[in-house]
């Protein structure tokens, strides 16, 4: 689930997710306010998969380790550089 691969699509991967939440952050954001606003498109059809709590913190652990997202000032998730 972590790769896409010949049965597994993109969306369905947490590489595709993640790049659906990289998308979300444009300023410093909390954590549940980044997970509201996912919930938006998540709930209503706007992504071909339905993703859950559990894979959308493992695409925020991913971003983390390659170092596009950081941990700002009060907690809060922020774009790196």
């Amino acid at each position: 689930m972590i790769l896409p691969q010949k049965h597994i699509r993109l969306s369905e991967s947490i590489f595709g997710l993640s790049s659906v939440i990289l998308s979300l952050i444009h300023k410093p954001i909390s954590f549940d306010e980044l997970w509201s606003n996912f919930q938006k498109i998540n709930n209503t059809g706007e992504l071909p998969v339905h993703h859950d709590l559990d894979n959308f913190i493992l695409g925020l652990t991913f971003l983390f380790t390659i170092g596009a997202i950081e941990e700002g000032e009060r907690g809060k998730i922020q774009l790196c550089g």
